[in-house]
């Protein structure tokens, strides 16, 4: 199972669309996350012509109504627990007890095996107590900064094993920026 991983687009404000080699990352997956500030549906049914697409509403997405989006996604794949919210605490600044808080307010149901999130425009990968976090940056505002290329990623789980790479992208196309390994026992 392959799966596209995106967040904070901010479009139209800040481009019309999205980079081209951003959508070329894309090709091949089986679904994709998005985790919120889209502002418009117009990413989505773009993203959504390359695969499933699914999007937690973020604080910029306010009055947009379509089923792809939601608060909260809680998806399956290949037997691994992903959920999706847009605004969570970075797991590289707050400890493993005030994140497990987050998640009991957020997936009172059922924790995810893997959570996938933006808001702060900041990639990052980190694994906290058999779980992985994972916040695919910007594309298009990457650290908060002006409008240039900036970070999605992929994620490919194969039984409990999940590789994510988060990309680059320049102005001559894509780049490798981080690779991340991890072996989830699922809950």
């Amino acid at each position: 199972m392959k799966i596209g991983l995106i967040a904070d687009t901010h479009m139209p404000g800040t481009i019309d669309a999205l980079w081209p080699h951003a959508s070329s990352v894309f090709r091949g997956v089986d679904m994709i996350l998005h985790a919120g500030d889209l502002h418009t549906l117009d990413i989505v049914d773009h993203l959504s012509e390359m695969a499933p697409t699914y999007v937690s509403r973020g604080n910029g997405d306010v009055g947009i109504e379509d089923d792809r989006l939601q608060e909260t996604w809680m998806l399956e794949a290949s037997g691994i627990q992903i959920g999706m919210i847009h605004h969570f605490p970075s797991p590289a600044r707050k400890p493993p007890e005030h994140l497990e808080r987050y998640l009991n307010k957020h997936f009172p149901e059922q924790h995810p095996d893997v959570l996938v999130y933006g808001h702060t425009h900041l990639e990052d990968v980190r694994s906290v107590n058999n779980r992985l976090f994972i916040n695919p940056g910007s594309p298009t505002l990457p650290r908060n900064q002006s409008l240039r290329p900036g970070t999605l990623g992929v994620m490919e789980i194969e039984a409990n094993h999940i590789h994510t790479r988060l990309m680059q992208l320049t102005d001559q196309g894509v780049e490798e920026h981080e690779q991340f390994a991890a072996h989830i026992h699922p809950r």
